[in-house]
């Protein structure tokens, strides 16, 4: 959801949408709030992580992430999705000392994770007529 908001929609919206999302995962997962914080400091940096992955592009808002996917939407998934779980397990283990683990547990979450995402994208995207 947080990867494929439109980028001329309602910025407040999302910021909410994506604080209930979180919400809903921490109900679920009994979790505290790790998730809820997570998506929506994801959902905060979004436009930065648009600027950095697709530079011109994002300030005339011509993208749309559910199109071919080509390297810059790569990396934006990637960026995204590592920033998310970086935040996630940092939140989680509430130490400095197990940066390596956080570290660890991020990158190859990040890999399979952003696999994942890539691929119902690709498998979910509207066929043109």
């Amino acid at each position: 959801f947080i990867i494929l908001y439109p980028v001329n929609s309602n910025k407040s919206l999302f910021l909410l949408s994506s604080f209930l999302l979180g919400l809903i995962l921490d109900m679920f997962a009994d979790s505290g709030g790790i998730h809820a914080t997570a998506c929506l400091i994801l959902a905060f940096i979004r436009p930065s992580v648009f600027k950095f992955s697709f530079g011109l592009s994002y300030e005339y808002q011509t993208i749309k992430i559910s199109e071919k996917i080509t390297s810059e939407r790569i990396v934006f998934i990637l960026v995204l999705v590592f920033i998310h779980l970086f935040v996630l397990y940092m939140l989680e283990l509430l130490r400095f000392g197990l940066i390596l683990d956080v570290f660890l547990r991020t990158l190859l979450n990040t890999v399979f994770t952003s696999f994942i995402c890539i691929l119902s994208i690709y498998l979910t995207k509207p066929s043109k007529r």
